[in-house]
């Protein structure tokens, strides 16, 4: 096959980098994926080495390339999506990193958080951002490094650092320190943007005490960043579309309207629910996020996100040593009909929306003398649906109250979205189809998309919306009223493992 006919995705994540290949169509040609570092200097704090994230992604992107058989001149653009938040300084002539990442996880910053809302100053940063005052954004990390790295702020104002989240410290190295830029989407995640004009915030900017000169430039996510270096790859390919991950799973479940929503079953869960070019701030315990946006028009996204999912699956099999491997979750779950009255909410560190308590620790409850560690297993991966349920419940209250309507589907990604006892459980307490993509790596998958409508492989959303097809429609089959008897359980689990 001659021409450019393929898209490649970057896909920079929290513990691997991946990269992927796919046709025109959108089905995966070939996949490499590595590991890199983490980092833990202390208890809280979560780093990365930059150039540790630079190689492997790298080389996850040549290998790619040769698994599929292909040049990279039959590369038509790439997408890149990465891990949100994440913090990375770096001085402009030599491409060195002052500092190692701060991940999106580390908790460092919390002080300086605490001090500005004393200030009272959460109402001006929700009204601007649509984010919470909180260490797990760019903004406060970064004040951080300024606050507490000698040298680094007089080397900012004399303009030789550049910061950025990780998908500018990517297209930074990718065009040889030619472009310094970022997407809507991350920009949105750094305290830092107005995201209702999508221009970088002086009063923000003042109040962090964060040097104009380190920002990259901001632009849609599918945008011609610029160009790769011709020797990193074997030839000069654009690069098209930039998206956080989860704006990009968004993007790649052909959500495009307001009202969609989707949730990613990773290590936590992550449910957005696209609210067009409206900016609305929830009343429900979400936060407001820019979406992925194919033009300079500001779209948003209402979003809720679950710190423990996947992860409870690796504490039963790493800490209770009920199971040996992640996959036999399901088989040991389905030993029992039920969970046998166990609730087992996973608090370990902390709630996140809709309750948002880090004070929360996790707990069992229900136990009786018959309780099995199946029942444990089984209570273990509903705990995922009923948080995800409590999220949907948020979303939709919220979009009524702004004169929409109820979610009507879910649709879904992730590792563990191929579990169907989790996925029909998951449509049982909602009360609406659990629909599964053909193509689960919709974070992948987005930014490939975004990457093909700028280099004009995809003439509009419309055609996009065609490719998204259904692998299988999962049908609520519980009644109603054991449904909500279900989630009334839960959320008295919920308050008893706050009390703790």
């Amino acid at each position: 096959m001659t021409g450019k006919n393929y898209l490649l995705a970057l896909d920079q994540g929290t513990s691997s980098s991946r990269s992927i290949v796919f046709d025109r169509q959108g089905r995966i040609v070939a996949m490499a994926q590595r590991e890199f570092r983490q980092i833990y200097p202390q208890p809280g704090w979560v780093e990365h080495d930059p150039k540790e994230i630079w190689d492997s992604q790298l080389a996850t992107a040549k290998e790619a390339l040769a698994k599929a058989g292909i040049g990279a001149s039959e590369v038509a653009s790439i997408g890149i999506t990465n891990q949100r938040e994440t913090t990375v300084v770096w001085n402009r002539k030599t491409g060195e990193p002052i500092h190692n990442a701060i991940v999106w996880q580390d908790r460092r910053a919390e002080p300086a958080c605490a001090a500005l809302r004393e200030r009272g100053l959460e109402g001006l940063f929700r009204e601007k951002t649509g984010l919470i005052i909180d260490a797990y954004f760019s903004g406060t990390k970064l004040k951080w490094i300024f606050d507490n790295v000698r040298g680094v702020r007089d080397a900012a104002m004399r303009g030789e650092l550049a910061f950025g989240t990780i998908d500018s410290w990517l297209v930074w190295h990718l065009t040889g320190g030619e472009v310094h830029a970022t997407d809507v989407s991350n920009a949105s995640r750094t305290l830092l943007l107005n995201v209702r004009d999508n221009g970088w915030d002086e009063e923000l900017l003042k109040v962090l005490d964060i040097p104009r000169e380190v920002l990259p430039a901001v632009h849609p996510s599918s945008h011609v960043y610029g160009n790769t270096r011709a020797d990193l790859l074997g030839a000069s390919i654009p690069i098209g579309g930039v998206a956080g991950d989860q704006q990009s799973a968004l993007f790649g479940q052909a959500c495009f309207q307001a009202g969609l929503a989707k949730n990613t079953y990773g290590t936590g869960c992550f449910m957005l629910m696209h609210t067009g070019s409206r900016f609305q701030t929830s009343t429900n315990g979400l936060i407001t996020t820019s979406a992925a946006q194919p033009t300079t028009t500001p779209e948003f996204a209402l979003e809720g996100s679950v710190f423990i999912a996947g992860a409870v699956v690796q504490w039963l099999r790493d800490g209770l040593h009920a199971i040996k491997g992640s996959g036999e979750v399901q088989n040991l779950a389905e030993t029992v009909p039920d969970s046998g009255g166990v609730m087992f909410v996973p608090a370990f560190t902390g709630l996140g929306a809709p309750y948002w308590n880090a004070d929360a620790r996790g707990a069992i409850v229900g136990l009786t003398r018959g309780s099995t560690v199946a029942h444990i297993a089984r209570a273990a991966l509903e705990s995922i649906a009923f948080q995800s349920a409590a999220l949907l419940t948020a979303m939709s209250r919220d979009a009524v109250a702004a004169g929409g309507s109820p979610v009507s589907e879910l649709r879904v990604d992730g590792g563990a979205c191929v579990n169907n006892l989790l996925m029909q459980f998951q449509a049982d307490l909602l009360g609406i189809p659990v629909v599964r993509p053909q193509v689960i790596e919709t974070t992948a998958l987005g930014a490939a998309y975004l990457a093909g409508l700028s280099c004009g492989m995809y003439p509009n959303l419309d055609e996009l919306t065609a490719q998204w097809k259904v692998e299988r429609r999962f049908h609520p089959t519980m009644p109603r009223d054991r449904a909500q008897e279900l989630m009334h359980r839960w959320e008295r689990a919920v308050r008893q493992t706050v009390a703790i």
